[in-house]
């Protein structure tokens, strides 16, 4: 048998510290549980509990009476309740003039009632599994005799019930589904401890009616079906394009980093990509996750250099909601908590600023994060690869990156060669891009000319793959259907040939100075946009910008 303080104190104690009177339960002359409004009006009327509960156990049932206490009045309703294992008296107490014309006006409390309207299913066993209370709406729900399961074990009375499990094992289990009569519910199932042994366990359905349980059921297999179309649209948005068959080369460096790409997929090191502006290393790293243990798993791609620094950490590790003015109600997720199981892609690592820096190194330390106004750490599952156009060591010498980031993320580095180190490429790539661009625009041409691709081939390339590519575009936007595409459709520093300038505008004259300026400083400091934005005067954002605008 349940004891009688444990089955009251756990069951009931939530249910009765929630009403606007004072309780009182005993049995046996003795206290059994009071609820904290009624303790608190004791503490003002200074009496004792004993004395208290002497002057209430021969009231009349169901009769309110009005009883004076150190000239206090209190309106007193008393109940017997029975149980299995007995029967308690069950008092309803108030000092409120309202409650008390309320009290007085009933001609029944339901006590007897309690359980059943307040909670919507409830269920209460011993040790053995056998149940002692069942309340009414779980009995209706179940289509049995209320009063007939009590002495019953659970499992003949409840379908696919955990119920003796908990009381025998003493785990909770908090909001599981159970199928019963063909239809889910979630129910929590609590032991009942006492003395430190587990005497029992109490089952709640949380429903506040079941007769919403069809429709809740409806609600969460709809709710399902939402989640399982937003996480596909999600990983839809984020997933890696690339795999190493869109790694186009022979060249003998090109075929080396493709090589240290493929064996970095075989692991779950940290990765840093190395290489000049253009080269492809968001493709390597499309290609390492693509073809990595984590290739179901997001990607997530964040540039360190196109967000501004005020904003980094909040992209990065999310934020609490009202954690600084303009949170959104409930927070927000970063981009480490989002790319979880799967693979986060720093690009343009060089740019992170030092602070944020040290918060990245708590993340590849302890593989966790901590959102923006929050105490609270979130552990994550991600795989980190990083690359950067710069010189690391040079900015660890120069004190602008930690030198403890720098050697964990460098477990396994792999350098992308410049167009210029693989001439022997060129020439693959470019009639790559030409079926890319005439399948795309649906335009084709006959071919491009030797003389041509000699242009393209003794070009110097700052722009890398990035620059052939849309070099190749270009001409296939001026070309005319099924022409050979010729230096007449290259760009004049591609192919030696200085057009007329006479008919330009103003405007377009301009555009091909800053096009221009902006490749000779670029190629000045070996392609650093860092270094290239400050000699110009302008932001990395602005530079951006215009290297997208003309195709750098």
């Amino acid at each position: 048998m349940i004891e009688d303080r444990a089955i009251f104190s756990k069951v009931m104690e939530a249910l009765l510290n929630k009403l606007s009177v004072g309780v009182l339960i005993t049995k046996d002359h003795n206290k059994i549980f009071s609820n904290e409004i009624l303790s608190k009006q004791l503490i003002e009327m200074e009496l004792e509990w004993q004395y208290f509960i002497n002057r209430m156990e021969n009231l009349e049932e169901s009769v309110p009476t009005l009883l004076s206490f150190n000239n206090q009045e209190v309106l007193v309703r008393k109940e017997s309740v029975s149980i299995i294992d007995g029967v308690y008296q069950v008092y309803l107490i108030t000092s409120s003039e309202t409650d008390q014309l309320q009290l007085g006006r009933q001609q029944e409390l339901p006590f007897k009632d309690i359980i059943d309207y307040a909670y919507d299913g409830i269920v209460v066993i011993d040790k053995e599994g056998v149940i002692q209370m069942l309340s009414r709406p779980y009995a209706e729900f179940l289509g049995i005799d209320q009063e007939s399961s009590i002495g019953k074990h659970v499992t003949e009375i409840i379908e696919n019930s955990r119920m003796h499990i908990v009381a025998q094992t003493g785990k909770e289990e908090i909001a599981q589904l159970q199928r019963i009569n063909g239809n889910y519910m979630i129910a929590t199932r609590v032991p009942i401890i006492k003395d430190g042994k587990v005497i029992g366990a109490v089952g709640k359905v949380l429903f506040k009616n079941l007769d919403q349980l069809n429709s809740l059921t409806k609600r969460f297999q709809s709710l399902e079906k939402d989640l399982g179309r937003y996480k596909g649209e999600f990983k839809e948005r984020n997933k890696a394009t690339y795999t190493f068959e869109s790694l186009i080369g022979k060249s003998p460096a090109f075929i080396e980093a493709k090589e240290q790409a493929r064996k970095a997929a075989k692991s779950d090191s940290n990765v840093l990509i190395l290489g000049e502006s253009g080269t492809g290393k968001e493709l390597f790293a499309h290609s390492i996750h693509n073809d990595s243990k984590r290739s179901m798993g997001v990607f997530i791609k964040v540039n360190c250099a196109a967000i501004p620094a005020e904003l980094l950490e909040s992209e990065l590790f999310g934020y609490e909601e009202g954690s600084f003015t303009g949170a959104k109600k409930g927070g927000k997720i970063g981009k480490f908590e989002a790319a979880d199981g799967g693979t986060i892609f720093l690009d343009e690592i060089g740019e992170l600023p030092l602070h944020m820096q040290v918060k990245l190194l708590r993340v590849l330390q302890e593989k966790e994060i901590e959102r923006v106004g929050s105490t609270r750490s979130v552990p994550i599952d991600v795989r980190i690869m990083a690359a950067t156009n710069r010189n690391l060591e040079e900015m660890v010498e120069k004190g602008e990156f930690r030198l403890d980031i720098y050697y964990r993320l460098k477990v396994m580095t792999i350098h992308v060669p410049n167009l210029s180190e693989r001439p022997e490429d060129i020439k693959l790539l470019v009639h790559h891009f030409l079926r890319k661009f005439q399948r795309l625009m649906s335009k084709s041409v006959e071919d491009i000319s030797d003389h041509t691709l000699r242009s393209l081939s003794s070009y110097s390339w700052p722009g890398n793959i990035r620059e052939l590519e849309n070099t190749i575009e270009r001409a296939l936007n001026m070309v005319d259907e099924g022409e050979v595409i010729t230096s007449d459709h290259l760009p004049e520093e591609i192919s030696g040939y200085k057009r007329p300038t006479t008919k330009l505008t103003l405007a377009e004259i301009m555009e091909e100075t800053e096009r221009n300026t902006i490749i000779h400083y670029l190629e000045m400091v070996n392609g650093n946009k860092t270094e290239t934005a400050k000699v110009l005067g302008i932001s990395r954002t602005t530079l951006y910008e215009k290297m997208n605008k003309y195709g750098l």
